[in-house]
């Protein structure tokens, strides 16, 4: 494989799902801090992850984004796309806002029109050959915080009552890919196993996500205990899927090899993840428990519901 084929592994398997995790960041014995910071990098890395994609993926020849190249892919697929999902996704938080507020709109169509937003950005990105998936991203990011600004101290989130729809369909959708990764995709890759496939996946689930997350969090003051529990807990997922297949359509050099490595490494992290949540969760939070009993100031603050500390809370 090539330097940039490399880079387009690491680029795709980079992204978190804490979906696959679940008990790691939604267990009430684990920190607040330590679970919204689990939460907040699997919501966002999958989109920051993405301009580096489109762009590997413009640099390896074959591929649909080459023919452009990459400053074409640069404005199209960053710029432009990002602009689009801007003013998509400010407009419609915006008329969400005054169409509520007027009582224009009722709680179930609320519902829909955050996925028209999704829907309307995405192809509008694509009609002018641009990211839809950056564009869909940016949309959703800046439609919450428009929603967000309107929040009052006497009302609920604006986003509380208007995502629920979306984040079902999500939670369906996901299971549907999961179940076609699993029947389609992991059964040809287990077929054509090597060590050094394995050995990439395991390097991948811990020295590989470990060591950066590790220097990312020195200075912050965090005990060793929850920067390895931080470092743990970065399941591969949704998004390592997609941003497989969308190499495997494009049909770059090295592509079976390729799809054999994100396959394995996904797998295995649904199964080591997914079997080490709830036991860690609970180690963790009971070693929480008595190092915030020893030190009140400890930087992860207190479990909720232990009346040790402060407990902040996690959205």
């Amino acid at each position: 494989m090539t330097a940039w084929g490399l880079a387009l592994v690491g680029t795709i398997l980079a992204p978190t799902d804490a979906a696959l995790g679940k008990t790691a960041v939604s267990s009430p014995r684990v920190p607040p801090l330590v679970r919204s910071g689990l939460n907040v990098e699997s919501g966002l890395n999958d989109g920051m992850a993405l301009p580096f994609f489109v762009l590997f993926l413009a640099a390896l020849p074959g591929t649909t984004a080459s023919r452009e190249g990459v400053a074409g892919v640069l404005w199209r697929a960053l710029v432009l796309s990002t602009a689009l999902g801007l003013a998509v996704g400010w407009g419609g938080g915006r008329v969400l806002r005054g169409a509520r507020e007027r009582g224009w709109v009722s709680g179930d169509w609320r519902q829909v029109f955050v996925l028209a937003v999704a829907a309307g950005s995405y192809m509008l990105a694509v009609a002018v050959e641009g990211s839809g998936f950056i564009a869909a991203w940016v949309a959703g990011f800046a439609f919450g915080v428009s929603l967000r600004r309107a929040a009052t101290a006497d009302r609920p989130a604006a986003g509380e009552d208007t995502a629920d729809l979306a984040g079902r369909l999500a939670g369906l959708l996901a299971s549907l890919s999961f179940l076609v990764f699993g029947a389609g995709l992991l059964g040809p890759a287990l077929e054509h196993l090597d060590w050094r496939i394995l050995t990439y996946a395991v390097l991948s689930l811990t020295v590989v996500r470990m060591l950066p997350v590790a220097l990312s969090l020195a200075g912050t003051g965090l005990a060793l205990p929850a920067v390895g529990y931080i470092g743990w807990f970065g399941p591969r997922g949704l998004a390592s899927v997609v941003f497989g297949l969308l190499v495997v359509e494009e049909h770059v050099p090295g592509v079976q090899l390729l799809g054999r490595v994100i396959a394995v490494t996904v797998a295995l992290s649904i199964l080591v993840h997914g079997m080490s949540a709830a036991a860690l969760a609970s180690r963790y939070g009971a070693w929480h428990r008595k190092a915030a009993a020893a030190r009140p100031h400890l930087r992860e603050g207190a479990p909720e519901g232990d009346g040790v500390g402060p407990a902040p809370t996690a959205r």
